[in-house]
Formats: C-alpha cells, sequence, structure tokens
C-alpha cells in the first residue's frame, strides 16, 4: 500500500503525496486535474497549488477582500505586477475581490486597466457603486446640487473637482467647505484622506458602500477582510469581520487595525494575500474584538466566551430544564451580530422566535428550494420546521439537507450556525441511521439534546463544549465526557443559582463555570411587552380548563393570564397549580427560566391555600413585566 497523506482543499479537491509513485496529483471530485513531481513537494509544490487555486489547509472563513487603492494596492497610482499577481492568486482560490476607492471611477479606469479583476468596484468613497463584468454604475447617494457648487466656487474652493456624488477639495479649504454647508443647511459631511477633503452625503463612506456590493454578491461582511491605510478606511475595516493596516498606514488606523502587515503598499496586500492563501488568517481571529459570542456572565461577573468560527456546542440536559431558555438567549446575540442561523427544529418548538424566518409547519413539510432562497439572503436567518414530517422522515429529510448547507458553506461560509433541536432524532447514534457521514470536524453547530449518549458519535467528538443545564448538570456532563471518552473534569460544587447553566468549554484549563445566561438587554424590554401586552395565538396561550375541563378559559398573554387567574374559582386554580402549568407554560412558552423556577417553588409548596399562591404567582408575574419600570 502507497504512504498517502492528504491534505484538505477547498471545495471537496483531495491531495495525495504517495511515496512509492512519480508524483503529486489533485483529484476533483470527478478525476485527476493536476500533477506535479514529488521533490517539489510539500513547499513548491503547495506554491504551485497556492497560484492554481485548489490547496487550502483549512475550511475557508474569509470569501472576499475589499481594498483601498492609494497608498495600498497602488502606489502613486501605479499597481506592480507581484501585486497583481497576487491578486490573481486570491481570485484562483475561489475568493472574490472588491475595491473600495475615493477615486472618481472615470479617473481610476484611466490609470488602472485591471478593473475586471473585481467583483465590485466602490468609488466616490463609498456614493457609486461599479460593476466591471457588466458595466452598470448605481449611485448609492444624491448628487450634489448645482446651488452647492455654485457657493463653492463663490467661495473660492480650489482646488474643485466633482464626480457624480462626490466633491473634492484639501483640506486648506475645509473652513470654507463647512461654511458653505452650514449656509445653505445642507445635510453634508466632510471626510479626510491624507491631505483631501471629500464632500458627501451624511452618511455616506466607505462602510456602507462595501455593505451595499457585498449584498449584491451575496455575502456577509463576517467573511470579508478590509485593508487600508488612511482616515476614510476607518468606516471601511469597521464594516468587517478583519480589518487591517498596511505598514505604511496612519497610526490611528493601525491602532485600530486586526493586524498590521509587514510591508507597504502593494507589498503588504501581497503579504496578507499569502496568510490568506496559507491559513485563511486563523492565528488572527484571537485578536479581533468583535469576533467572541457571549454566553453569559460567571459568578464572579466576568464574560464568557466562544469563538464565532471554530466552536460548536452541545446544550443537554434534562426536559423543561431551561434549553429553550438557553438557546433563545444565544440566538438573539447571534442574530443581533448578523450571524446567519439554520435552525432545524422537527418538533416545531422554536417557529416563534422574532427575526427569524420559519418554513414548514404541521400543515406543510418544509420546501427545500424555499430553503435555499431564504439562505441566500446574508441577512436572513431560518428556522426549518418538520412537524409536518412522518416522524421516521425526519431525519431522512436532514441527511438530504446537510451535504447542501455543507456546499453552500464552501461557496459562502454560510449559514454561521447551523442548530439541531432533537439532536438525537437528527444524528441518531444506533446503527442505520440517516447520516452515514459528516465532516471529520463540524464547526459553528449547536446541538440540543436530552439524550447525549444517543447522539452520534462522530458529531459529539466535533463538540469544543458543552451547555448543561437543568438541577443536576453535573451528570450531564459526566454522559458527555463519557460518549466522547474524555475524562470528565474535576471540580467542585458550583452554587445552582436561578437561571445559571453549567458550561464546560474543552479547551479552557478552568473546567466547568456556572454561567448566567441572559437575552441581549436591548431585548428584554421587547420581550416584556410582547409576553405581557401582545397575543399570543391559541397553540402557545394558557387555558385555564379545571378539573372537569368544563372551563375554556384562555389567557393569551400575561396580563390575561392575571386578570383570569384573580377571578378563576379556587378549584380550576389549585389543579393547573398542582399540576405544574403554570410553571411549565412560563418555562416553554414565556421562555423565561427565572420566574419559572420562582413559580415551581410556589407549586410545590403545597401548604399555601389558593388565595396565598394566587397573590404568589401574581406578584412574581407584576415583577418581571406588567409593573412600570
Amino acid at each position: 500500500m502507497p504512504d498517502e497523506i492528504g491534505y484538505l482543499l477547498g471545495s471537496g479537491f483531495a491531495c495525495y503525496h504517495c511515496s512509492i509513485g512519480t508524483s503529486c496529483f489533485v483529484l476533483w471530485p470527478f478525476g485527476l486535474w493536476a500533477f506535479g513531481t514529488p521533490q517539489e513537494a510539500p513547499h513548491l509544490f503547495y506554491r504551485r497549488l497556492l497560484k492554481w487555486g485548489c490547496y487550502h489547509p483549512t475550511v475557508m472563513h474569509y470569501f472576499a477582500l475589499a481594498c483601498d487603492f492609494d497608498q495600498t494596492l497602488a502606489n502613486r497610482g501605479v499597481v506592480a505586477r507581484g501585486t497583481l499577481d497576487a491578486l490573481e492568486r486570491l481570485l484562483a482560490s475561489g475568493r472574490k475581490l472588491v475595491l473600495v476607492t475615493g477615486r472618481q471611477l472615470d479617473d481610476l479606469q484611466q490609470i488602472f486597466p485591471q478593473l475586471s479583476l473585481f467583483e465590485r468596484v466602490v468609488a466616490e468613497n463609498g456614493a457609486v457603486l461599479f460593476r466591471p463584468s457588466t458595466g452598470e454604475t448605481k449611485l448609492l447617494a444624491e448628487p450634489p446640487s448645482q446651488v452647492f457648487l455654485d457657493a463653492l466656487h463663490r467661495r473660492g474652493v480650489s482646488p474643485l473637482s466633482f464626480g457624480s456624488v462626490i466633491v473634492a477639495s484639501e483640506q486648506p479649504e475645509n473652513d470654507k467647505l463647512l461654511a458653505v454647508i452650514r449656509e445653505l443647511g445642507l445635510e453634508l459631511q466632510v471626510i479626510y484622506n491624507k491631505g483631501a477633503a471629500m464632500v458627501l452625503p451624511s452618511g455616506v463612506n466607505k462602510g456602507t458602500g462595501l455593505l451595499a456590493a457585498l449584498s449584491e454578491m451575496c455575502l456577509s461582511h463576517h467573511n470579508v477582510v478590509a485593508i487600508g491605510d488612511a482616515e476614510n478606511d476607518h468606516a471601511l475595516l469597521s464594516a468587517c469581520e478583519c480589518g487591517i493596516a498596511v505598514f505604511n498606514a496612519l497610526q490611528t488606523l493601525r491602532e485600530r487595525a486586526d493586524l498590521t502587515s509587514g510591508a507597504a503598499d502593494g507589498k503588504g496586500v501581497e503579504e496578507i494575500i499569502d496568510r490568506l492563501l496559507l491559513d485563511d488568517l486563523r492565528g488572527v481571529r484571537n485578536r479581533l474584538q468583535r469576533q467572541p459570542i457571549v454566553l453569559g456572565t460567571a459568578a464572579d461577573g466576568t464574560n464568557v466566551s466562544i469563538d464565532s468560527c471554530d466552536a460548536s456546542l452541545i446544550i443537554a440536559g434534562p426536559s423543561s430544564s431551561g434549553k429553550s431558555t438557553t438557546l433563545i438567549g444565544l440566538l438573539k446575540r447571534l442574530t443581533q451580530s448578523e450571524f446567519q442561523v439554520c435552525l432545524i427544529d422537527p418538533e416545531g418548538d422554536y417557529s416563534h422566535v422574532e427575526d427569524i424566518v420559519t418554513l414548514g409547519g404541521s400543515e406543510r413539510p418544509p420546501n427545500v428550494m424555499e430553503i435555499f432562497q431564504i439562505l441566500n439572503n446574508p441577512k436572513s436567518s431560518l428556522t426549518v420546521n418538520l412537524l409536518g414530517l412522518p416522524l421516521a422522515d425526519r431525519p431522512l429529510f436532514f441527511a438530504a439537507l446537510l451535504p447542501k448547507l455543507q456546499e453552500l458553506r464552501a461557496k459562502t461560509g454560510r449559514p454561521h450556525w447551523i442548530i439541531l433541536n432533537e439532536a438525537h432524532q437528527l444524528l441518531p447514534r444506533e446503527s442505520g441511521q440517516a447520516i452515514t457521514f459528516i465532516p471529520q470536524s463540524l464547526t459553528g453547530v449547536i446541538l440540543i439534546t436530552v439524550h447525549v449518549e444517543a447522539v452520534l458519535e462522530a458529531a459529539l467528538n466535533s463538540m469544543t463544549g458543552i451547555i448543561a443545564v437543568g438541577a443536576s448538570p453535573e451528570e450531564t456532563v459526566h454522559q458527555f465526557s463519557n460518549a466522547v471518552g474524555v475524562p470528565p473534569p474535576i471540580y467542585s460544587p458550583l452554587p445552582n443559582r436561578p437561571g445559571d447553566v453549567f458550561v464546560w468549554l474543552l479547551d479552557r484549563p478552568c473546567g466547568p463555570l456556572a454561567v448566567r445566561v441572559q437575552p441581549p438587554t436591548s431585548e428584554i424590554g421587547r420581550d416584556r411587552r410582547k409576553y405581557a401586552e401582545g397575543k399570543l395565538v391559541p397553540e402557545t396561550s394558557f387555558f385555564f380548563r379545571g378539573p372537569a375541563g368544563k372551563l375554556n378559559l384562555r389567557a393569551h398573554n400575561l396580563s390575561m393570564f392575571i386578570q383570569i387567574a384573580e377571578g378563576v374559582d379556587d378549584e380550576t386554580w389549585l389543579h393547573h397549580l398542582r399540576r405544574g402549568d403554570y410553571s411549565q407554560w412560563i418555562r416553554e412558552v414565556i421562555q423565561d427560566q427565572a420566574l419559572a423556577n420562582e413559580v415551581r417553588e410556589i407549586e410545590k409548596d403545597g401548604k399555601q391555600g389558593p388565595q396565598k399562591t394566587r397573590t404568589a404567582v401574581i406578584e412574581a408575574i407584576n415583577r418581571r413585566y406588567t409593573r412600570s419600570e
């Protein structure tokens, strides 16, 4: 047998070096593609593969490079041959290029004939969008008025030029520019670029222009690297996941950037491109300020976070223990940060989550074509409700869907997170399961389950941590450690505060932590209004029916719940209290773990009569929802 060493390649490529053979070769999914001699391996052959664009030592996260022109890509308006070669290597890897410049488009076309290398050109500092493949131009803001231009001429502003939207001068003319803007009462701004002064409509900058380009390209800003050198590049770098300054950049931009190149101008761009091709800038990720996803706060008040690129988690615990509450808090953080989420939901538990599109339901199975129409928009997250499918068909549906999701990820990096509710159904451990193959490393995946031991072992082995919920999180953590063959952590008993979960991140030496998981603050007020005053659908409303089912009093929100609770007869009140119906509804529908725990304690105290328990439950709700704050 030949001694074969395999390397992971982009878009499903496989590369093998055979020690008894005479060549190294690259295999497409459809056959032999290219070859070289083993004497070249590893570094010369890898360089050839990089030039061909088929070698990627890791799954790509960054799919586009957004680059400034002057003093970044070009030096004095000239782009070196070596820099052009680097751009071509980047394109060959499957990535896209976007040029983002303060220059006017006609000026740029005269001095830089290689614009066809770029998928989009953002000109005039974010005001003009150009598509080199078609020659189409789109204005992203209103042109300057003739009244404004005439006033600048009367003031003697010189030099003075204007394009489709931009009005350009130099910084010594700044006072005159601002004076005219004030006199005419115009909503304009002045942006600076190493001595240049540019007048644009308020809110227009390189960042807004880039986001418009990415929207047309169906790419998320989380999968883009930006590189620049001047004041007007702050907005550009802020609009991307990873912002880079070339060595010759202004000090303020270098301080803000996630990384600074070791070389200036085009040589710095070449350096960054080589790093992208080598390891997708993986070494930079720990420095990014925008990337970590906060799970919650530990007992000492510090944030507990996970990496938004390489993490995968399992959320596990008994039924009605708080898994949904934990996930919804995490979901809101992900969607607020504009990560795209695809939630596969066999039981229809998450169709009510705001700001996430739902496909499928009890009456209609989801349509695969519709799923990818939604996911084609980077700003849309999706819940795939499988209730309309027979129980036995749900794993089969997911088995067919997962390769398509992975294919979309290979092309765009999205969906950033794939979440599997009831993971033991979709990825069952027992023989004959629908999934016969999953990627060796599942990143950006969250599994939710009651039965850790029933989940496919290969999926569990990809998890970088566990969130254990419920009254016995230590037992859940041990189930996980046994399932993946990892020694269980050594820890002291942790305080069991209402709303706490157990978080064990395998790469953290500190062991499990008690973490308070809460929805983002900006969402809490909206949720309180919704549950206190909104109108829940009948399926999620609370019905006071009584022991014989004679009543059918519907509470479609918490305010109505209190009204009915105050007037319902004692027998009906106690019937639902003793069954634990109140805390169960609050836990599963209202998704408030802390309130559910408080009400559960009231339900468990059998010595209190109907009036005391009624008052206690209503008071608990009032404290959190219906009283003005």
